[in-house]
This record gives C-alpha cells, structure tokens and sequence, in this order.
C-alpha cells in the first residue's frame, strides 16, 4: 500500500465519524499523490503527512448564555490551530447548528492550502459553535459572543491565532467578540479580521471574498482563451460571498440570473438586482421570499434548483457538499463552462470528477475563495502599521494576489503533467509550499 493510502486509512480509522474531514482530506492526499510518490522515502521517515493531516492542537469548550427570557443555554465551542508552519493561524468562526469537531477539521485542514496558496505569511486554523444566531436579539447574540470569547481569548492573539468570520458570524459578531478580548486581555491588537472600520477594520474587506472569486474566474476563462463578459452565471446562497460575487460579476459584464437561501431560491431573467439583495439579506435579515416584491418578473422557487437553470459559469457560493453529482449532471446537459467554488468545499467529489471529466474548468473553493483570508491578512498588515488604506489600493492588491495565484495553480498543474486541472495544481502549489516550511522547522 502507497504511503498516501496509508494515511487517509489512518485518518479514517482515528477520526470514523468525522466525514467531511475524511473527504477534505482524500482529495487533498490524491492531488498531491505524484510529489508524495517522488519523495515517499523522505516524507515517510519523516512522517510528513501524518504531521500534515493531524491538529498542532484543538479546542472544544462549553458556552453558556442566558437569553431575553432569562433562559441559560449551552452550546459547544470549538478552536483547530492545525499548521503554522508559515505563519500564524488564520481561519473563520463558523456559527451554525450544523457545526462539530468534524467540519471545523475539514475546514482547518482546507485552509491549511488557502492560505499557503495567497503567497501571504498566515497558517490554518479554524473555529466555531453551534450556535443558531438566526431569530437571536442582538442582546442574545452579544451574550453568546461574550461567553464565546471569554473562553477562547485563552488561545488566540495577534502572533498566534487571528480568527475571522465566516457563516454566522459578520460584523456584528465580530465586533462582540473583539470587544470581550480586548476587556479580558487589555490589548487592542489585530487579534480579530472582519472588523468594523471605526476599529481597525479594512475597506474592500466584505467584498473580498466574493471580488476575489471573479478575479479568480475571470483569469482561469481568459487562460482558456474566454472572457466573462456576456455570460450567464449562476450562483448559489445569498450571504457576503454571493452578494459580492453577484456584484463584481455583473460590474465585468456578466448576467448573474440565481441567488438561494434555506428555503429557496430565485430566478431573475433581467438579472438580480444586487441592491434589492443587499436590502433583503443585510438590512432586513429576511428570506428571499421578498425578492419578488422589487422584481415582480422574477421567479421565487421553494427547496433546492439553481443548477437547473441553462447558463455558462455555475459559482456555489452557500455551504460544503451543496453540489452533488445530479446537480453536475445537470449543469454539464445545459453546456456549463465553469465552475469556481465560492463556498468551502461545495462540490461533492463524484461531481467534481464528472464536471472535469466532461471538460468543465473547475476552481476549487481552497483556491477560488482565498480572496477573503487573503484581504483579512491585509487588514492585519495594516493593523500591525496603524494604517488604514483606500479602498482602490486593497482592491487592487487583492486582484494581483488572486490573478498571481490562478498562475501559479496552472503553472503546478502544468509542472506535473495535470495541464488544466485546478484541483491538483491548488493542492500541489499549497503543499509544497508548507512542506518546505515544516522540512525547514525541524519535527515540531
């Protein structure tokens, strides 16, 4: 048995219900197969990949709060720093029911190579809780945040761990939690990405990850000999990440045509109306059942469907395994072009290998999405400075750092006989460059 498969049944073995860990993990190990195989003596010794696959440390904790009726409730925290070979950890908060230990390795194990890939000095970590704020009162969801902190403040800092947001958690959230840290600690420092701009946050910073994933697009179309302009694009969810990826699209020429949230999804034929987006989602926290209210034209569907509608580019941008392979088979009978994940991990692994086997160029999320972690990482620059910078300036960094970025994917895939396949040339760009970092630091 090759060392690769040696340790995805190891991970298995040790982690059984964690499969959306198993998952990140085989696909990371399978693209990188062919550098493993070419240095198995070393990295075997060396124990390379068990070091790679397995937390520096986790965290799990109790979060008790009490609610507007005096109601004390407890959810479960949760912290992975996995690697810091490059730099400090760096990785959201995910606030969901959804969440455990499970989806905050695969997660943490995903930014691992996200961040590697940015070309910034910032390692993977993530964290989260199973806290619902959806139907919370600010109080409530200050009180969670509070509670939250007070724990976690333990473990993080501005050279150690710099959590940002993620599902769940915006800037409301962000800005509870910083203001608990700095209480306890007595330090105001970068130690928190996603702030409000009054408080060290950093213009361009909610559009980033959203912006990045059509700079990313944009780049891997022209490679292939497109343009963006005048595509029909669908896209998935209705949070930060679509609404932005809405926006810059359709600023580059292109119709975005779909948005989706829990309940349901919408189809524009004139295009969505990011104005009308922006008000329903972050202004009035409503549900997209309100959408045809300022767009009588278009069409309110109830459960899932976006990829069933004819387009050119399909961006999943809502939450991990959204995309099955029915759902690729779909897109691939309507002449899909491409696909680039918005989300983390949104793809299932059988749709992505029948999106690529059917010739569609494919974007993984590790790579697609990095915009975000990538201008979080700018915010701690100009933290660390004092600094605030313009708008332009940020926008304008994070379009080098994602166009440098879909380079040097293409060029990796290309070095090791994969010309074309994002997947492998993501995983192989960020993993060598944290194998060299973690050869260089010795067994630690």
């Amino acid at each position: 048995m090759s060392y690769v498969d040696e340790v995805i049944d190891q991970v298995i073995a040790q982690n059984p219900t964690e499969k959306e860990f198993h998952q990140a993990v085989k696909e990371v190990l399978d693209s990188i197969r062919v550098v493993v195989d070419a240095n198995e003596e070393q990295f075997r010794r060396d124990a390379l990949l068990e070091r790679l696959v397995n937390p520096e440390r986790q965290f799990k904790f109790r979060v008790p709060w009490v609610d507007d009726n005096g109601q004390v409730h407890v959810n479960t925290g949760y912290r992975v720093q996995f690697n810091s070979a490059i730099g400090p950890y760096k990785g959201g908060i995910r606030l969901h029911p959804s969440v455990n230990i499970g989806i905050i390795k695969f997660l943490g194990f995903e930014q691992i190579f996200k961040n590697s890939l940015t070309g910034l000095p910032i390692g993977g970590g993530k964290g989260g809780s199973d806290f619902d704020p959806k139907g919370k009162s600010d109080r409530e969801i200050m009180a969670f945040c509070q509670s939250f902190m007070t724990e976690l403040c333990k473990y993080i800092g501005a050279d150690t761990d710099v959590p940002a947001g993620d599902i769940g958690t915006g800037a409301r959230e962000i800005g509870y939690m910083f203001g608990q840290y700095k209480r306890i600690r007595g330090l105001f420092e970068g130690t928190l990405t996603g702030k409000g701009l009054s408080y060290g946050g950093s213009l361009a910073r909610t559009e980033a990850t959203g912006y990045g994933l059509l700079y990313l697009t944009d780049a891997m179309l022209k490679r292939n000999g497109m343009d963006i302009k005048g595509k029909t694009v669908l896209v998935s969810g209705s949070g930060n990440v679509a609404i932005y990826a809405t926006e810059k699209a359709q600023q580059l020429g292109a119709k975005v045509v779909t948005v989706s949230d829990s309940t349901g999804w919408v189809y524009d034929p004139d295009g969505i109306d990011v104005a009308a987006l922006k008000e329903i989602k972050e202004v009035k926290r409503a549900r997209l059942t309100e959408y045809k209210n300022y767009r009588p034209n278009s069409e309110y569907h109830e459960g899932r469907g976006v990829w069933t509608v004819k387009a050119d580019i399909a961006l999943p941008c809502a939450t991990q395994n959204e995309l099955n392979i029915d759902d690729a088979k779909a897109l691939v009978a309507n002449g899909i072009t491409a696909v680039a994940e918005g989300a983390n991990m949104p793809t299932t692994a059988e749709a992505t290998e029948y999106l690529q086997e059917n010739n569609v160029l494919f974007a993984p999320g590790k790579a697609a999405n990095a915009g975000g972690v990538a201008t979080s990482a700018l915010e701690m620059s100009q933290n660390s400075e004092r600094l605030s910078w313009s708008f332009e300036k940020v926008d304008s960094m994070l379009k080098d750092i994602m166009v440098n970025l879909f380079n040097n994917i293409d060029n990796a895939a290309t070095k090791y006989g994969f010309e074309g396949n994002y997947v492998v040339g993501a995983n192989i760009a960020g993993f060598e460059k944290v194998v060299d970092a973690m050869n260089a630091q010795g067994i630690v």
